[in-house]
C-alpha cells in the first residue's frame, strides 16, 4: 500500500516518531491514522519495556507552584543523558509532571512504593464490603483485584489518569517520550507542598 507523504507528516507531526515508524505503522493500519497512533503507543510500550533495565542518571527537577501560591511541587525525572534531559520533549514532561502532582496529589510514584500494611488493610476493607455478598470467592477476588486497581489509579503517580488527557495513564506519558527519545525515562521522587 502507498502511503501519502502528507499522512506521513501529519501522524509525525502528532506522535514526534520517526518517518520509518510512522510510515510503518500507516501501512500496519491501512491509512487510518487513528490506528496508527494506536500501532506508535503500542511499539513505544513495547520498546519502553525493553530501556528500563538501562542506567538513568541524568534528568532535570521540576517544580510548580500554583498561582495562588497554596501548591508547590518538586519532582526529579531521570533519564539517561543530558542531551535528552535538554530537549523540549523531556522538559515538557517534567512541566506535565509536576503539574500532575499539584492537581491530583499522588502519595506514591508507582504501586511497588505502596507499603505492604496499606495494601493489606485496603483488601481487608474490600474484603469485608464483600463478606455479605453471595459471590463465589473467584469472582470475590476478582472484584477486590479491580478495586484495588481502582486504589493505585488514585494514590499511585504512574497509574493516574494525565490530568490533561484521560485516556491517559502518567505511565503512558512517559512511554511517548521514551519512544521519543530512545532512552530509559523515570520518576524517581516528588514532594507536594500544601498550605
Amino acid at each position: 500500500m502507498t502511503i501519502d507523504i502528507n499522512l506521513i507528516k501529519q501522524l509525525r507531526d502528532l506522535t514526534g516518531a520517526g518517518v520509518a515508524d510512522v510510515k510503518e505503522a500507516l501501512e500496519e493500519a491501512k491509512g487510518d491514522i487513528e490506528k496508527a497512533k494506536d500501532v506508535l503507543r503500542l511499539k513505544g510500550q513495547k520498546s519502553a519495556a525493553k530501556r528500563i533495565e538501562r542506567s538513568a542518571s541524568q534528568g532535570l527537577v521540576g517544580s510548580y507552584v500554583h498561582s495562588n501560591g497554596k501548591i508547590g511541587v518538586l519532582v526529579e525525572v531521570n533519564c539517561e543523558t543530558d542531551f535528552v534531559a535538554r530537549t523540549a520533549d523531556f522538559q515538557e514532561l517534567v512541566h506535565n509532571i509536576a503539574l500532575q502532582i499539584a492537581a491530583a496529589a499522588p502519595e506514591f510514584v508507582k504501586s511497588k512504593d505502596v507499603p505492604a500494611e496499606i495494601i493489606a488493610k485496603e483488601k481487608n476493607i474490600y474484603a469485608e464490603e464483600m463478606a455479605e455478598e453471595k459471590k463465589p470467592e473467584a469472582i470475590k477476588e476478582k472484584i477486590i483485584s479491580g478495586k484495588l486497581d481502582k486504589f493505585y489509579s488514585s494514590v499511585c503517580l504512574l497509574n493516574q489518569p494525565f490530568i490533561k488527557e484521560d485516556k491517559k495513564t502518567v505511565q503512558d506519558l512517559v512511554n511517548e517520550v521514551i519512544a521519543k527519545t530512545g532512552e530509559n525515562v523515570q520518576i524517581k521522587r516528588f514532594v507536594r507542598f500544601n498550605m
